[in-house]
């Protein structure tokens, strides 16, 4: 590249890359803080839910609820799985949907027959790629999670569950952690298990309560909530994660195209000087050539 309008024409391009990167990246964050804001706004609501199943269970001695049935694979074949996995819509993310597909990767590794439900396009156009199969009716995007998005989400895995789909399902996400690396994690969505909802006993808080029809059927009436509490905070988790990554990978890109203009203005600042020392060495030429002519 040594003409001097390749390079400068080349400056030109990476400038507006760098434009472009720079953009994305104050996107990114505004979407990041829209969504932590939101989630802030709903948590009490959510906490307090888990609060009152705590409260539920001080009466419940012994539940035989459909959410807290853990089924024995040696009484009836072998467990059914299913997975939820989150990913993004689009890529330019770093390694934040890899990370997630390698993860549920490794689960359908080890269970074959696992119902996979994905949220993203990202993952979508991935596994139908490899041809491994999931729920092709399940689409819903990764984009701006709401609490109306994750109470759809949690009815349509509440009914395959009810309807013996599976035995038990899986949620794959990224958990977001603001100033450090996100890390995706595992959980179990179904069934639940008594010592999520352990909370400490206070004398002042044993009162009498009573509940109608019953207990048991109060659980069941509040645990779809619960479940689309968790499932909208594991998107909106995925979904920081997801512009986090991505503005790393824009604030990378964007170090790489200062380094790759400083380097570009310096070979072009070389190639304008080697031109205006050759035309003034043309010049200077010609002026002794016309004055050694008119000498003669």
């Amino acid at each position: 590249m040594s003409d001097g309008a390749e390079i400068k024409a080349r400056i030109a391009s990476i400038t507006e890359t760098k434009k472009v990167t720079d953009a994305m990246y104050m996107i990114s964050s505004v979407k990041m803080n829209r969504a932590r804001r939101e989630v802030e706004n709903t948590a009490p609501y959510f906490r307090e839910l888990k609060r009152e199943i705590a409260e539920l269970f001080r009466h419940i001695p012994e539940t035989s609820n459909r959410y807290f049935k853990v089924p024995d694979p040696e009484k009836g074949g072998h467990m059914k799985h299913g997975i939820l996995l989150v990913t993004s819509d689009k890529g330019l993310a770093g390694a934040y949907n890899q990370t997630a597909i390698s993860v549920c990767e490794g689960m359908l590794d080890r269970h074959p027959e696992t119902v996979l439900f994905i949220v993203g396009e990202f993952g979508r156009q991935y596994f139908l790629s490899k041809g491994v199969p999931f729920v092709e009716d399940f689409r819903y995007s990764a984009e701006l999670p709401t609490v109306w998005k994750a109470r759809r989400i949690c009815a349509d895995l509440l009914e395959y569950f009810d309807n013996g789909g599976a035995d038990e399902i899986n949620i794959i996400y990224t958990d977001y952690i603001s100033g450090r690396a996100s890390e995706c994690k595992r959980n179990i969505l179904l069934p639940l298990k008594r010592s999520r909802f352990a909370a400490p006993t206070n004398a002042e808080e044993q009162r009498k309560t009573e509940f109608l029809p019953d207990p048991d059927t109060v659980l069941s009436g509040i645990i779809p909530s619960y479940l689309t509490g968790f499932i909208y905070s594991s998107l909106v988790d995925s979904y920081c994660s997801e512009q986090q990554a991505r503005m790393e990978a824009m604030s990378a890109a964007g170090r790489n195209a200062d380094e790759m203009l400083r380097e570009l203005k310096l070979r072009y600042n070389r190639v304008r000087q080697a031109a205006i020392t050759r035309e003034m060495t043309e010049i200077t030429s010609g002026a002794r050539a016309l004055r050694k002519n008119k000498e003669a």
